[in-house]
């Protein structure tokens, strides 16, 4: 028997804490995601608003709403079925593109 066959039948394990863990870890990274929105918006409006302080606070926003999307989306899915479906591959590109571009426009801001 397989590995993974093994794991399905193992009656020790409880296949809801798996999603309900990776379900709050999505919560917290989308909360730690709008606290730098919210630093990166704070410092590039800082001096007063200027044109390249609110072309960094649109980036910002539309990249955290982008992610916040995804997270959102991935939560739902977790949240809506005891055995829930891997997470695409386009999905999970687009939430760490726009996870590093926020940390960008964040290094950027700050020198």
């Amino acid at each position: 028997m397989s590995a993974p066959a093994a794991r399905r039948q193992d009656p020790d394990r409880d296949p809801g804490l798996q999603p309900e863990r990776t379900r709050l870890a999505w919560r917290r990274t989308t909360l730690s995601g709008t606290v730098c929105a919210v630093l990166a918006v704070k410092t590039a409006l800082h001096g007063g608003a200027s044109t390249p302080g609110i072309l960094a606070c649109a980036l910002v926003c539309a990249l955290w709403l982008g992610f916040l999307g995804v997270a959102h989306r991935r939560i739902r899915t977790l949240a809506a079925t005891a055995a829930p479906a891997a997470f695409a591959p386009r999905h999970a590109a687009a939430a760490a593109l726009c996870t590093v571009a926020m940390a960008v426009c964040g290094a950027a801001l700050v020198l």
